[in-house]
């Protein structure tokens, strides 16, 4: 092998996990982590989601806008071939599981075998061939507009997509990432083979591309197969558009109805602090969810008083979603009374601030995150999924548990005076229609 294709070990001694690394001559990342398990899983992604609907290639002078929920029409349209066999036809000779998903960041492309074997190369050659061969025409496109047309009023009629979508959709005033991952009948209605093409040759380019791939599946069985399929991809320098989003939100309450037979409620607390990369959005990542755990988790003081009085049922639940160019917190469950909770939830904070938070529950919290890093190495799926995840905010899966033993009560604290401005909070609401 000369230097580019030399694999080298990745470990993490302490708690007993490794990956080896490959930087394939076509350009491409590829990760595979070991484990003696019966299934192997794979997961070819590239960074491109349906944010990204404004970019500038290195050698373009002016943007391309390209209509709304293209990422995730692409991703059902690399499926098809020339040849009319489509990839799920030729995973079901291998016995392969196939998938694909496409979120705001990134799109992925997915299939888990049980045969390590001879059937899992065929099944990561039918990977690589057919997310590195597209095909689209303007009949086939005009055919996929029907189908994903009625997904997207499918889901116009989904409570809990439609009561989250409402909230990003107040919370941010310009970023994309207010828009739903399909975007709208109208949009897609848009969509031609070239644009498909100009988005696919933009972002699919092995450059801006990751393979994952977790199970006892040696390097050069991987190797062999990218061999054979990928081709040189040529460097490329991809500028996404800076929306300039501006630190507050456009609508503090929005309502609609739907068929629900109780009040849903998105709470959301948008926070202005962006820009971060690597090792620091990843620790901010956890901080956020350790408070969130502190202070709303169903070991708390504020989730059994208001289940204990009835205000909240056990879908209720708190997170926050992370990311270079846009963070949030985000509360959501069921209630009689949605506005109630989210005046709740802002006295939880103010009452912190005011009287600080407990040593036992960061304590306590921590630990469980920290273990809860550790048990993410028990599943094929979930290493792959995360591990791509990870690459693609800029750090090691390996050294997720690091940093969080890294974190401090005082970093807690801190991050509990940052994340809260009353003025950030908005709720989205789905009312029954009766």
């Amino acid at each position: 092998m000369d230097k580019m294709d030399t694999v080298e070990l990745i470990e993490n001694q302490k708690i007993d996990e490794k990956y080896y690394y490959l930087k394939h001559e076509s350009g491409l990342d590829i990760y595979i982590i070991p484990k003696n398990h019966t299934s192997s899983y794979a997961i070819f992604a590239a960074k491109y989601g349906s944010v990204d609907s404004i970019f500038r290639k290195n050698s373009e002078p002016e943007f391309t806008v390209v209509p709304d929920g293209i990422a995730h029409f692409l991703e059902h349209k690399l499926f098809e071939s020339e040849d009319g066999i489509d990839a799920f036809k030729k995973y079901a000779e291998t016995g392969a599981n196939a998938n694909a998903y496409t979120s705001f960041d990134k799109t992925c492309y997915l299939f888990s075998c049980s045969d390590n074997g001879e059937n899992f190369d065929k099944s990561l050659e039918i990977l690589l061939d057919f997310v590195t061969h597209p095909y689209f025409t303007d009949a086939t496109v005009q055919k996929e507009q029907g189908i994903i047309g009625q997904e997207i009023r499918m889901y116009d009629d989904n409570p809990g997509w439609q009561v989250y979508f409402q909230m990003l959709a107040n919370m941010y005033e310009k970023h994309s990432v207010r828009v739903d991952i399909a975007g709208t009948v109208e949009s897609i209605s848009k969509i031609t083979a070239d644009i498909l093409y100009k988005c696919y040759n933009t972002f699919y380019n092995l450059n801006n591309m990751v393979l994952c791939i977790t199970g006892n599946i040696s390097p050069d069985q991987v190797k062999n197969a990218a061999d054979k399929i990928l081709k040189n991809a040529g460097q490329i320098d991809i500028e996404r558009f800076n929306y300039n989003e501006p630190q507050g939100v456009r609508k503090n309450i929005t309502e609609k109805k739907l068929k629900v037979s109780k009040p849903l409620f998105n709470i959301g607390i948008k926070d202005g602090e962006t820009g971060l990369f690597g090792r620091d959005l990843a620790k901010k990542e956890e901080e956020l969810d350790i408070l969130n755990n502190m202070m709303f988790g169903k070991s708390s003081d504020f989730y059994t008083r208001l289940y204990d009085g009835g205000k909240i049922n056990n879908k209720f639940g708190a997170g926050s979603e992370v990311e270079v160019e846009y963070c949030h917190m985000l509360y959501s469950g069921e209630s009689d009374n949605p506005q109630e909770i989210m005046d709740e939830i802002i006295k939880e904070y103010e009452s912190k601030i005011a009287n600080g938070l407990d040593r036992e529950d960061f304590d306590r919290c921590k630990r469980l995150h920290y273990a809860n890093s550790i048990t993410i190495f028990d599943s094929t799926d979930d290493i792959s999924n995360v591990f791509v995840n990870c690459i693609f905010k800029g750090y090691n899966l390996l050294d997720l548990p690091e940093i969080i033993g890294s974190i401090t009560f005082e970093d807690i604290e801190k991050r509990l005076i940052k994340i809260f401005k009353k003025e950030n909070f908005l709720i989205s609401i789905v009312n029954p229609i009766d």
